[in-house]
């Protein structure tokens, strides 16, 4: 880190021109309500989240990109600088680069090496030494005032070394350079290069003379560790793993944290990375849910863990058929002894069992009739369950909501998936992630609002660290392109997806009937498209027969147990090689091998002739100066096998077009020779996706 050049005091007009020092006088400034635009005017600064009322975010190491339009009157030269302030107020000071004269577009890739709050601001200045060199470079070769221009580019000089501070071996280069350009024996262009040779630019790009500095406010930057971005999930009901029917009298024994602990293994060797629980509180027994979500439940369904609240407790204790909290502890603790994060389930609504439907019955919206309003999501109706209304009484709802998240943190769980927070105030939900980071800035919250974009973008906005999506009713190619680009451009600087193929509530038509093929392409373009992803348990054995009329599997574990008998699919089990278990287990490797994917905004499209098969890249530079760079393409007809070619977007890969590379593809282990023009195969005949990484020759 490097502290920032000093600002020198305003000049007038000329003086960066002709290498004088600034006058110290400042200029008179506009009076509000507007606000002083700066003597070196930066505008449209990016990323800049709600005009900087809110943060933008990134994650350790995270590498993003800063704009910003600089420009100024007159032909003098300008720059730009953007200064990081870590939490404890070092300063790491990056040089901008212009990419667009014409339109004064200003960049700089940028990083921040530590979690926590920091900020950035960006500073347009005038370049007396760009100023200098261009005038210089024209004059000088034309004969026109020579000795003049060579006279103020060591009077520049001079200035940069008086005013910067710098090692005497920084500084020698310069002073070389004032040498050169005053010796008058020799001729004026050598003069000349001596003051613009390579190493005296490049003291001047890292320690630049600085006039006119004109900083933008400090916008706030959240950073955050790496699970905020990066992570594959898996999701159980842990009452399922474990529960074993009686094929005689046709009752269920309940899987329990003990049991669900045993298939904790197998997750962790395909290699996810969290391990998500649907609640685990008591369940109620008033208009418990039946199998397939009917009204009438008999006296052994278990009935639906989002039903929460008993006699036995509410949000803050464990169904007494799942365990104890030393059971859950047990659970915890293997789980990250095998490298697994446990998210859990939060569902902010009550059975009519609830505790809190006698004890704070002003929690709950009251209808007419006098009976509590239970929830609804037309056309489906949820009898069993009574949402909660934080208005009648917000100071003692926020705290009680307060109190269980403390609960959970204090039991080990570190990240928590909210279930339908669109349904709550977002203020609400600003405050707690807000106060729980107080303390606890490791949690994070994934948000599970399917609704309008709007308040999806909002709840990230306000602290979501990761959202679901609409992945899953996302297709066509073209469609997928949209959104990925809409996700990866400005919104990832606030709101970052998780991509689900399939949950317990949902499974659309093209996973219904795309087959195994459809099944292995989700889930890879989830997997390759972004950073998080997740799978439903049962995945692997393509649950794909929906319940009639509704877009959700059959026999939904919501209400019922569901013995997968994973032990089948093992090695020498009677379904031996029926599973994608495998396909999975690859997919998590590829991740974890190849750092580009662990990154979002890195996504780039490329052209494919056929409208059905998708090509896109991610790249990445790594600390050590390599780079990473995965290549994949995606049929997504799973019922056709289709060729068509690949144009590759050649700079975006770092190749220039006519240079070529060895394709290997992590999929099927072949490799192949290509270039900017590739042909393809890919489909149910062979495999749906390629998922190649590059090798320079």
């Amino acid at each position: 880190m490097t502290a920032t050049p000093p600002a020198t005091t305003p000049a007038s007009p000329d003086a960066s021109s002709t290498g004088a020092r600034p006058s110290g006088k400042k200029a008179p400034t506009t009076a509000p309500p507007q606000h002083p635009i700066g003597r070196i005017p930066v505008q449209d600064v990016r990323p800049l989240v709600d005009g900087g009322r809110r943060p933008a975010k990134s994650v350790v190491d995270e590498e993003f990109t800063v704009t910003a339009t600089v420009f100024r009157e007159g032909h003098d030269a300008v720059n730009a600088t953007v200064v990081l302030t870590d939490p404890v107020g070092r300063e790491l000071v990056v040089p901008m680069r212009c990419v667009n004269e014409g339109l004064n577009s200003w960049v700089a890739e940028v990083a921040a090496d530590a979690a926590g709050w920091w900020s950035y601001r960006v500073e347009g200045w005038s370049d007396p030494y760009g100023t200098w060199e261009h005038d210089a470079t024209i004059k000088v070769s034309a004969d026109v005032d020579t000795e003049l221009m060579l006279e103020e580019g060591a009077r520049v000089l001079e200035r940069a070394l008086d005013e910067v501070t710098r090692t005497p071996a920084q500084a020698k280069p310069l002073q070389d350079a004032v040498t050169g350009l005053r010796d008058s024996r020799r001729p004026a262009q050598a003069r000349l290069h001596a003051g613009t040779d390579p190493h005296v630019r490049a003291e001047l790009h890292a320690r630049p003379l600085r006039d006119y500095v004109s900083p933008t406010a400090e916008h706030p930057l959240l950073v955050e560790r790496e699970r905020a971005l990066y992570g594959a999930w898996y999701e159980i009901f842990p009452r399922s793993e474990g529960a074993v029917q009686d094929p005689v009298t046709g009752r269920w024994t309940t899987g329990t944290f003990r049991t669900a602990q045993k298939r904790l293994p197998a997750i962790a060797r395909m290699g996810f990375d969290v391990v998500y629980l649907t609640p685990i509180h008591p369940i109620g027994t008033t208009a418990r849910k039946g199998p397939n979500n009917t009204l009438h439940a008999g006296p052994e369904d278990p009935g639906s863990p989002y039903a929460i609240g008993s006699p036995d407790g509410g949000h803050d204790a464990i169904d007494p058929n799942l365990g104890t909290f030393e059971d859950f502890d047990a659970f915890v603790a293997e789980a990250e002894r095998l490298g697994l994060e446990v998210a859990m389930d939060i569902a902010l609504q009550c059975s009519p069992d609830h505790p809190y439907v006698t004890e704070h019955p002003e929690w709950f919206t009251t209808r007419a009739d006098g009976t509590i309003a239970y929830a609804e999501n037309p056309p489906k109706k949820y009898q069993d369950i009574y949402p909660l209304n934080f208005d009648n009484d917000p100071q003692g709802a926020y705290a009680e909501m307060r109190r269980v998240i403390q609960v959970w943190i204090d039991h080990g769980v570190k990240i928590f998936r909210v279930d339908n927070p669109h349904t709550k105030p977002v203020e609400f939900w600003q405050w707690i992630i807000a106060d729980v980071a107080e303390n606890h800035p490791e949690v994070i919250w994934l948000s599970e609002a399917f609704t309008k974009p709007a308040m999806m973008h909002t709840l990230a906005r306000v602290g979501f660290q990761q959202s679901y999506t609409y992945y899953a009713w996302r297709n066509q190619k073209w469609e997928l392109e949209e959104y990925c680009r809409e996700l990866a451009g400005d919104a990832a600087a606030y709101m970052r997806p998780s991509f689900w193929p399939t949950t317990h509530d949902i499974l659309t038509p093209y996973m219904q009937f795309g087959g195994p093929t459809a099944w292995k392409l989700r889930a890879a373009l989830a997997a390759m498209l972004v950073p998080t992803y997740g799978i439903y348990a049962g995945y692997e054995l393509v649950e794909h027969v929906a319940r009639p009329g509704a877009e959700e599997q059959i026999d939904n574990e919501k209400y019922q147990f569901k013995d997968r008998r994973w032990a089948d699919y093992e090695p020498g089990g009677p379904r031996e090689g029926q599973s994608l278990a495998g396909y999975l287990t690859k997919l998590n490797q590829i991740r974890r091998d190849h750092p580009a994917l662990h990154r979002l905004r890195n996504l780039v499209f490329h052209h494919v002739d056929d409208a059905n098969i998708m090509a896109f890249s991610k790249r990445r530079t790594l600390p050590d100066g390599s780079e990473d760079i995965v290549i994949v393409v995606a049929n997504l007809d799973p019922h056709s096998t289709r060729e068509s070619t690949v144009h590759l977007d050649m700079p975006a890969l770092g190749f220039d077009y006519h240079e070529h590379f060895g394709a290997h593809d992590l999929i099927t282990d072949q490799s192949w020779h290509w270039g900017e023009h590739n042909y393809v195969r890919l489909g149910p005949a062979s495999e749906p996706v390629h998922v190649i990484a590059i090798r320079r020759y």
